[in-house]
């Protein structure tokens, strides 16, 4: 302690000079975090985005994931209804869950043949009680509502559809899509019609069509079990925009039973997999590992794993590792000027008191402590400029996000206000905090080390 008072009495010495040493220091440090908390708010509001679509973790046939997208009907969950009642009556998994729910997911073909166009599409059949509990989920606090599904409180043969399919398939006026400018068809070649087959089943399927500017409605193809084309005459309820352009151009939502309809037409109706929605993203570890068991044990009948949604959503993971990899890159840069900074400012602290030095030596201070004093105030120096740092960037994240400010995070449809989350961030304030004091000490051990072997007789007669 008494060191450490001596070295804050040595900066107050030069004020100028220290003043700008930590102004560089918590310059540096509100860059750090204010960036740091800026990606974090991304990633958590990715994290959001996914796991109220598609929960925490999904319970599969086994291969699923790698071959079920080219024939979902074959890798069916056949007592789907068992397994939801099994984790969601486990007394280790329930107090972690808030949903749990089955899902189907399917590909095929969407016409509106009065229009003369299609084109291939991405189904997914949902609960729809269960995906309006899904979309309350908000764990991180953040400033979007999500909202109801377009799908509620509708009958079952209703669908809602990309923005980019309703363009595609010419809805655009009955459904009010914006940005559906009017093109010229052009008719294939030989003007040929929709295939008669398609046709046929579409006229078999169909229910009588309403006035195209009362309803929007859509014949959707799809392969059962068997390999057979089914069909199924859909309204469509509303066009919404999903976030992303490759899924906005082939996505229909729609019920599980007319998924299941499609897909398994009179037999059992299966999933293709059970969503889990956890309370805490953190408790993924400990319900895997509960899963694990039961899928060995009580669960063993059908082959079956488990995916959580970071597989499901390889997108996170880059973004995170993007985001990581540019944080480590300023915090290095950063470093570099702290280093460079607190070393020139131990340098010229070392040649100014040349004289003391060599007073300090000749009255038995020994080596080590001349290092210990000059390292010391380095250390005071970071220790300054790391709470000075992590004041300021708290009050700058505090004013970035009252300032009214929006932008259109990844996967969102609507803006949403600009946060950057500092406060709470407990392991980056730590971490900047010790590492600006790290750095500042190791920038002074060069000097400290010059300082301490000088001799005592050069250093005495330095004017």
């Amino acid at each position: 302690m008494r060191t450490l008072s001596l070295a804050l009495r040595n900066l107050l010495r030069n004020r100028r000079r220290s003043l700008t040493t930590l102004l560089a220091m918590i310059i540096g440090a509100v860059t750090v975090l204010v960036f740091g908390g800026y990606a974090r708010n991304i990633t958590l509001a990715l994290q959001t985005g996914y796991v109220t679509r598609g929960g925490h973790l999904q319970i599969q046939r086994k291969d699923y994931f790698l071959y079920g997208t080219g024939n979902p009907a074959a890798y069916g969950i056949a007592d789907y209804q068992h397994v939801i009642d099994v984790v969601a009556h486990d007394p280790v998994l329930a107090p972690m869950i808030t949903v749990v729910t089955p899902q189907i997911s399917l590909g095929g073909i969407a016409g509106n043949f009065a229009a003369g166009v299609s084109r291939t599409i991405i189904g997914a059949g949902v609960v729809v009680a269960d995906r309006n509990r899904m979309r309350a989920w908000n764990d991180y606090g953040l400033h979007f509502d999500i909202g109801a599904t377009a799908l509620t409180g509708t009958a079952d043969d209703a669908v809602v559809i990309g923005n980019g399919v309703a363009r595609v398939l010419e809805l655009c006026e009955p459904l009010k899509v914006p940005n559906c400018a009017k093109h010229q068809k052009t008719e294939p070649v030989g003007g040929a019609p929709a295939p008669a087959d398609i046709a046929a089943l579409a006229a078999q399927e169909a229910r009588p069509a309403a006035p195209a500017q009362q309803e929007a409605r859509i014949e959707l193809l799809a392969a059962n079990v068997h390999g057979a084309p089914n069909v199924a005459s859909l309204h469509v309820v509303k066009a919404e925009r999903q976030g992303f352009k490759e899924l906005d151009d082939m996505f229909i939502g729609m019920h599980l039973a007319q998924a299941q309809r499609l897909l398994y037409g009179s037999e059992t109706p299966q999933a293709t997999a059970v969503v889990l929605q956890l309370r805490h993203t953190s408790q993924i570890p400990a319900a895997k590992a509960r899963l694990a068991e039961l899928l060995a044990t009580t669960l063993k009948q059908d082959p079956l794993e488990v995916q959580d949604f970071e597989v499901l959503n390889p997108f996170y993971g880059q973004a995170v590792g993007m985001f990581a990899t540019i944080f480590s890159f300023m915090a290095v840069l950063i470093g570099a000027i702290v280093l460079f900074t607190v070393g020139n400012t131990m340098s010229m602290a070392v040649m100014e008191r040349t004289a003391e030095i060599g007073t300090l030596r000749a009255m038995g201070l020994r080596r080590s402590g001349i290092r210990r004093l000059f390292m010391s105030e380095a250390l005071v120096l970071g220790l300054i400029g790391a709470a000075a740092g992590v004041l300021s960037a708290l009050l700058v994240a505090w004013l970035v996000n009252h300032a009214g400010l929006t932008w259109l995070p990844p996967g969102q449809v609507d803006p949403v206000p600009l946060t950057v989350r500092v406060w709470g961030e407990t392991k980056m304030i730590v971490g900047t905090s010790v590492g600006l004091a790290l750095v500042a000490v190791v920038s002074a051990w060069w000097p400290a080390r010059r300082a301490a072997r000088m001799l005592i007789v050069d250093a005495l007669r330095h004017v």
